[in-house]
């Protein structure tokens, strides 16, 4: 297995959590002075949401898949499925008919603009390690191809396309949806 380490949102988010969680907790300990339940469901409600959209994603491969863990969900792609990889402001894969986004990698607006530049692609280090992801995985993707005997867009790879997967974060979906029911409801008691 073959993890890429994210590109951004590790500092924020962190930090999200934490003041999310304090937020919480007084409010639950000292229920006298501390928060009022709304907050507490609020802070709960945005926690769980910086955690999602900032601390949840990743990107790895196996030796068959690439598997994209993103904020509600997470995506296993067969790896002679891919067509098409592009990292922008975030990483896109095109796999049969459809394309599958991810933000675990991604470049800045400034480093996007830039990386369409050819001067100015390999002058910025911080430009390196999304390229590089973007040619592993690309490279991946034709030795899986190779050994699997498929040619690049042919039916063999579109009928390949079909065996991507979709699971559902629920830990993540269920967390969201009670804190936002509790906040609603805490609101009219």
């Amino acid at each position: 297995m073959e993890r890429f380490r994210p590109t951004s949102g590790r500092i924020v988010g962190t930090v999200g959590v934490l003041i999310a969680a304090a937020v919480v907790v007084i409010g639950i300990v000292d229920r006298e002075h501390g928060f009022s339940l709304p907050v507490v469901f609020a802070a709960l409600f945005l926690g769980i949401l910086a955690w999602a959209a900032m601390l949840r994603p990743g990107l790895w491969a196996t030796q068959d898949e690439l598997v994209m863990r993103n904020m509600l969900e997470t995506v296993h792609i067969p790896l002679g499925a891919i067509e098409q990889i592009a990292v922008r402001q975030v990483l896109a894969v095109s796999a049969g008919e459809q394309r599958y986004l991810s933000p675990a990698v991604g470049r800045s607006r400034r480093q996007a603009i830039r990386a369409n530049r050819p001067s100015d692609a390999a002058a910025d280090p911080a430009e390196s390690y999304p390229a590089f992801v973007e040619e592993r995985i690309s490279r991946l993707a034709e030795d899986a191809r190779a050994r699997q005997g498929i040619a690049l867009l042919s039916d063999e790879q579109l009928e390949l396309a079909r065996g991507v997967r979709r699971r559902p974060a629920w830990p993540e979906i269920i967390g969201l949806a009670v804190s936002a029911v509790g906040f609603v409801v805490s609101l009219f008691l």
